[in-house]
């Protein structure tokens, strides 16, 4: 079990991560693979304030702000959860999977969000569907995004922590 200390080279590609959600277009952002990242590689409060710190800062920014703001900031906080379960591995396998699950429950919780009280979908079964099959354009973009996001901030941690920061490297536990 690693210590609850600060992790210069996880804490610098957050930082990374951050500045391209700024950046970003056509709904192809870092946040959801950076939840699960923080998950994974920081520990402590560190993980869990990290997406909460971004959204809130950025989402001025970027004009981020409607009704379903708590379920998609909950959204996130569920992908940090998910990314604990990979902090001893470096499984593209195990992270791909993760990051697959963290688009598809963010894609479940954030359409739901959207459809009480909507004036676009009925509030009905078949609105609640339409509003699902409305949102499937998003769903590609987001696990795309998630999916490229996820082996960059993996890929790069894996990469730097053997060769420039060597106390990060993640060594797999035996299961």
């Amino acid at each position: 079990m690693q210590k609850d200390t600060a992790r210069p080279l996880a804490i610098g590609l957050v930082v990374l991560a951050a500045l391209i959600r700024i950046t970003q277009q056509w709904n192809f952002a870092p946040v959801g693979a950076l939840s699960l990242f923080a998950g994974a590689r920081l520990r402590g409060w560190r993980a869990w304030a990290v997406p909460l710190a971004l959204m809130a800062v950025t989402d001025p920014l970027v004009g981020g702000y409607s009704r379903a703001t708590p379920f998609v900031y909950a959204s996130f906080l569920i992908n940090v959860w998910i990314g604990t379960r990979l902090r001893a591995s470096e499984s593209p396998l195990k992270i791909g999977g993760a990051a697959l699950l963290g688009s598809l429950q963010f894609f479940l919780i954030t359409n739901f969000a959207v459809w009480p009280g909507s004036v676009m979908y009925s509030q009905t079964a078949s609105g609640l569907l339409a509003c699902y099959i409305a949102g499937i354009p998003f769903l590609w973009r987001t696990l795309a995004s998630d999916l490229f996001y996820s082996g960059l901030l993996f890929g790069l941690h894996a990469w730097l922590s053997r060769k420039v920061v060597r106390s990060e490297r993640v060594v797999a536990q035996a299961a």
